[in-house]
């Protein structure tokens, strides 16, 4: 890079090279990214797809322009990989990039607007300008063809610099899943109608053929089954009727015999009570001698 064609003395020189140097000396395994050598306000970059989404091991190509004003304003990026998220060659608008100067600080960098831009894959786009809304499996099916060359773009020497960074990437990329998470079940319960019984029931989540057809489906009916057949009850209710009213009010048979014991228990004290106060009357009365003779 010919430092000689710019002027050192610039803030936004003085940080481009020091990001470059960054960048060089601090690789990462999700994005790489490398300033063009005619122009050192033009980056080239590419980034990873997010692990456990639909971009996952797709290698995403993109163009970073810096403005003069760098890092005091924020840069514009633009997709040249097709990916089902952001339109390529169309300036994306992003809280980090030109779109919104709003947000931007002067503190992040390149490095930091890649890791953003990674994050951003897998979210809702709502309509923002620059975005797309593919299906998943369109997603998926772009993602392993992301890998097998980079996109051809601009000038020799600008292409020399994608082909770098897409051999770079390439080599630090995980393998692509070939089938997404909603496509080993429908292909499986094709695959099954040519496997043994015993291969589908040990492969299978959701069996549609082999002993689990039978197996399965009657798990709801047996329980109905248990509860029609009378042989089943007398396991859970004691020898002798079966529970209801006749059993339930047998505990009040028990009832009135001691209701009539306490009863006379009552009546005795009474009649007692009654006699004791009789005797105390006569007594006070004057006949209580004659009472207590003859008793």
């Amino acid at each position: 890079m010919a430092e000689d064609k710019y002027n050192m003395k610039n803030p936004g020189v003085k940080r481009i090279l020091q990001e470059v140097k960054e960048m060089q000396s601090n690789p990462s395994d999700d994005f790489m990214s490398l300033p063009l050598e005619e122009n050192i306000f033009e980056w080239q970059f590419a980034i990873r797809g997010p692990c456990d989404t639909e971009f996952e091991g797709g290698i995403y190509h993109g163009r970073i322009q810096l403005p003069a004003e760098y890092p005091f304003k924020p840069p514009s990026f633009m997709l040249l990989t097709p990916n089902g998220r952001f339109e390529t060659q169309t300036k994306i608008c992003l809280s980090i990039s030109n779109h919104h100067p709003e947000h931007w600080q002067p503190s992040w960098s390149v490095r930091t607007a890649l890791v953003a831009l990674i994050a951003f894959m897998p979210t809702n786009p709502n309509g923002a300008l620059g975005s797309l809304d593919y299906k998943k499996e369109e997603r998926r099916t772009l993602a392993i063809k992301s890998r097998e060359a980079a996109p051809r773009f601009g000038t020799t020497e600008r292409q020399k610099v994608i082909d770098e960074i897409h051999e770079y990437m390439l080599s630090k990329a995980p393998p692509v899943p070939e089938l997404n998470p909603s496509q080993p079940s429908e292909e499986h319960s094709t695959d099954e109608a040519n496997q043994s019984p015993q291969d589908a029931g040990e492969g299978s989540t959701n069996p549609a053929v082999g002993d689990r057809i039978v197996e399965e489906p009657n798990e709801g009916p047996l329980n109905v089954n248990l509860r029609a057949e009378g042989p089943a009850v007398p396991r859970q209710v004691p020898v002798g009727p079966p529970i209801g009213e006749h059993q339930l009010l047998r505990p009040r048979v028990q009832k009135p015999a001691d209701d009539r014991l306490f009863t006379l228990a009552a009546v005795g004290l009474t009649v007692a009570i009654i006699v004791l106060l009789f005797k105390k009357f006569m007594k006070a009365s004057g006949h209580g001698a004659y009472f207590m003779d003859e008793s």
